[in-house]
């Protein structure tokens, strides 16, 4: 079963070194399309909604305490991956790996998965609370639903740095 390291292992191996908040945005962009264009999660851990963005725990536990993070991710293998989970995580580095963490952060705070997982939160508390899966595929499936051939970044969001 693949992990949300080998999906991380992957994404440096494409894009590294990169700051470890930018991955942990990639990552949860990753699990987003994919719940939608493959009707299928990446990993099986849980995305949490912290107040910089998104977080995958174990992920967060592995590179705790450095801010960039580098190829190869020891404790993934990105040869566990499907081509079709690939092709989705590429798809995604192609809309979003040009961004900054700051802005990646940004784009996931102006979005209804964080936005609901936060609620009754104020913008700088601790939380621990779980990006509800469904969620995801009805926001972000309803980008898709927009338009058949819409990027994955709509643009409703103006990212600056």
């Amino acid at each position: 079963m693949v992990t949300v390291h080998d999906v991380a292992a992957y994404i440096l191996q494409q894009r590294a070194p990169m700051s470890a908040m930018k991955l942990q945005k990639l990552v949860y962009y990753s699990q987003a399309w994919s719940l939608v264009w493959d009707d299928a999660p990446l990993f099986p851990e849980r995305i949490q909604a912290w107040a910089n963005g998104p977080v995958v725990y174990e992920l967060f536990d592995a590179h705790r305490g450095r801010y960039t993070v580098q190829h190869p991710w020891e404790r993934g293998n990105p040869e566990t991956l499907t081509d079709d989970q690939r092709e989705t995580i590429d798809e995604v580095l192609r809309a979003y790996a040009d961004f900054s963490a700051r802005q990646l952060s940004v784009l996931s705070h102006s979005e209804r998965p964080w936005i609901e997982a936060r609620r009754g939160l104020a913008p700088l508390d601790r939380g621990a609370q779980v990006i509800d899966p469904t969620v995801m595929i009805d926001y972000y499936g309803s980008l898709a639903d927009d338009d058949e051939n819409a990027e994955p970044v709509q643009g409703s969001v103006v990212l600056e740095d």
